[in-house]
């Protein structure tokens, strides 16, 4: 068992940034593959950013590239998400999860570990 728990989230104007954490705890942390998904309401949930458990490769969804940058600590269980040049559309629940399988990181199937979220609110 890993359990997740993510903070970091809150209010930010546009252009703003946020720093997210996902703090791990349970079986060992670096091996598994990390990921940040979100979930905007009447939406579904989408993948934002994963990161290998060695941290050397790293996967972002195209809306993300450039402004956010995924991020590990394996000596901390931790890995965060740095978000910069935040838009109103990044508005959403975020999630981070765990995944031992290691494949098709952008499908949140591949994760058996789920954070309970972290709201982010992007203010126009």
């Amino acid at each position: 068992q890993v359990q997740l728990v993510e903070s970091g989230g809150g209010l930010v104007q546009v252009g703003g940034s946020l720093r997210l954490s996902c703090a791990a705890s349970g079986r060992t942390f670096s091996g598994y593959a990390m990921g940040w998904f979100r979930q905007a309401p009447g939406k579904e949930r989408e993948f934002v950013a994963a990161v290998r458990w060695s941290g050397g490769r790293t996967y972002y969804v195209d809306s993300a590239k450039g402004r956010f940058t995924i991020s590990r600590d394996n000596a901390k269980n931790t890995v965060y998400l740095q978000m910069n040049s935040l838009k109103p559309e990044d508005t959403a629940v975020y999630y981070c999860a765990a995944s031992m399988s290691g494949n098709g990181l952008g499908n949140s199937r591949e994760y058996a570990y789920w954070g309970q979220g972290t709201q982010v609110t992007v203010s126009s």
